[in-house]
């Protein structure tokens, strides 16, 4: 078999194209998220909190240097603001996939079926050992 020939038939597998259309949903669903958060979720919190911005919160651990133009230092920081709403972010995609996981596996959970009665010997030798149970107390 041709490597092309094999690679075409590994590409059109339906997991690989699912999986492609779930990559691609995902991206877009991730930029939902994100503008959820960063427009509609965070500046609320910020105003409850007295006009916190969360995504510019930081811990400078060494400022920047622009005395000497041709020297430019950048300020180095710690941005756990930015990671704040990552992590809010993170929580509502979390929580999201868990309601459609929760959703399909509902529509998909097929009814238990009873037990099936047991076999027709086995009711005849529990009923001969409970005979002989009641015969020969201990």
């Amino acid at each position: 078999m041709s490597m092309l020939k094999e690679f075409k038939e590994f590409a059109m597998r339906g997991n690989v194209i699912d999986l492609a259309v779930g990559v691609v949903i995902g991206g877009a669903f991730g930029k939902i998220v994100t503008s959820l958060v960063d427009q509609i979720i965070m500046p609320p919190i910020g105003m409850l909190t007295g006009g916190i911005d969360f995504s510019q919160m930081k811990w400078v651990l060494k400022p920047a240097d622009n005395t000497d133009p041709a020297h430019k230092i950048a300020e180095v920081a710690i941005g756990y603001g930015t990671f704040i709403n990552t992590l809010i972010q993170f929580l509502i995609i979390a929580f999201a996939i868990f309601l459609v996981v929760k959703a399909i596996n509902k529509l998909s959970r097929k009814e238990e079926a009873a037990p099936a009665p047991p076999p027709a010997d086995v009711v005849l030798l529990t009923e001969i050992r409970d005979l002989l149970k009641s015969q020969n107390p201990k």
